[in-house]
């Protein structure tokens, strides 16, 4: 009996004293708690309502703006190469020259074969003569197609007109302007006709072809300017401007797009670059892109509530610049946003702003 008693006693301090503690912590402010906790010191911006600049980035390979294959034209030997890959050329430069021997000996019979026919052309104009006085003008046109055609001297004509310009062909000129490259043969190579020799590159205006993405390019318009950095020199920006634009969309979901660079200076086809496209948004409400951190995968800003707390707000983002982003809904034009150490702050935690 005095054992049960006394385990009585002690169940009912129990709940007492547990009543009284629960009492005691309801009656505690909740803003004490706030006012122990250290404010935190963040800097701020303001969200504004301005023009902004979206950046499209993209990278591609610089290309010269024509590039033409040099073609051999006639089967042969490859006697000389009379230039290096990178030698500028002019536009009807001989590059190379094809073993002529052949064409040179087809040259000489065809100008012997012109003689003949010009020697058998006169006899038989002789033995016309009377035809060739005729007052028949009609008449007089026949005979002399006749004995043009009997004599074989139009025959011979068009064979010398072909032995030189078989002979012409021997020689591989340049068909534009510009720099030498890829070289396809060495000399003494045996060639076909229409083989090609090299290329040729016009170096003095070059273009970069990129991929961008197809939500962009209702943003892109033609002769829109662009800054070009090649990959030889990342930190000087080339001027460019957009010449054209691809209307078909790849598998990939991906747009071609033509930039032509104002200056080529010690760049080559082939060179890797990236290029940034500007395009002007109007009147849009932009924050520092710092000020945007993402909870559970959404944005959050947090706004200066009463000069010194923080406060939650879930809002949407647009597009972003790198430096800037656009806020589509969530926050009034003129808020004061937290743009530093809002990475792990909480709603109305005590803020101290260390900048104006």
């Amino acid at each position: 009996m005095r054992l049960s008693f006394y385990l009585l006693f002690l169940l009912v301090i129990s709940v007492f004293g547990c009543e009284e503690a629960k009492t005691d912590s309801q009656e505690i402010p909740s803003d004490s708690f706030r006012n122990e906790v250290a404010a935190t010191e963040v800097r701020v911006a303001t969200a504004e309502r301005k023009s902004f600049d979206y950046l499209i980035n993209a990278t591609g390979k610089l290309e010269a703006q024509s590039e033409v294959k040099a073609l051999i034209e006639r089967e042969g030997y490859l006697e000389k190469v009379l230039v290096v890959e990178g030698q500028f050329v002019e536009k009807g430069q001989i590059i190379a020259l094809i073993d002529k021997r052949e064409a040179e000996f087809a040259l000489e019979k065809a100008k012997i074969n012109l003689v003949k026919a010009q020697s058998e052309y006169d006899v038989l104009r002789a033995q016309f003569q009377l035809a060739l006085e005729s007052k028949d003008a009609k008449v007089v046109e026949n005979t002399k197609n006749r004995i043009l055609v009997t004599s074989g001297l139009s025959l011979a004509e068009v064979e010398l007109k072909e032995a030189e310009l078989n002979l012409a062909r021997c020689e591989v000129r340049a068909p534009v302007s510009g720099r030498v490259a890829n070289i396809k043969f060495r000399e003494g190579s045996l060639v076909a006709k229409n083989a090609e020799f090299a290329e040729i590159l016009s170096t003095d205006q070059l273009q970069l072809r990129v991929k961008v993405l197809e939500s962009d390019i209702p943003q892109i318009s033609s002769n829109q300017t662009a800054e070009v950095y090649p990959i030889s020199d990342p930190q000087n920006a080339l001027e460019g401007r957009v010449m054209a634009i691809n209307p078909k969309v790849d598998e990939n979901g991906l747009v071609q797009v033509t930039l032509t660079l104002k200056s080529s200076k010690n760049l080559l086809p082939g060179m890797n670059a990236r290029a940034i496209i500007r395009a002007p948004q109007r009147n849009s409400l932009v924050v520092p892109k710092d000020a945007v951190v993402y909870r559970s995968g959404r944005a959050v800003i947090f706004t200066i509530e009463n000069g010194k707390e923080s406060k939650w707000n879930y809002v949407e983002v647009g597009r972003d610049n790198g430096r800037e982003i656009e806020v589509l809904d969530g926050i009034p034009e003129n808020s004061t946003v937290i743009t530093t150490n809002n990475l792990q702050l909480a709603h109305q935690a005590p803020v101290k702003i260390v900048n104006p």
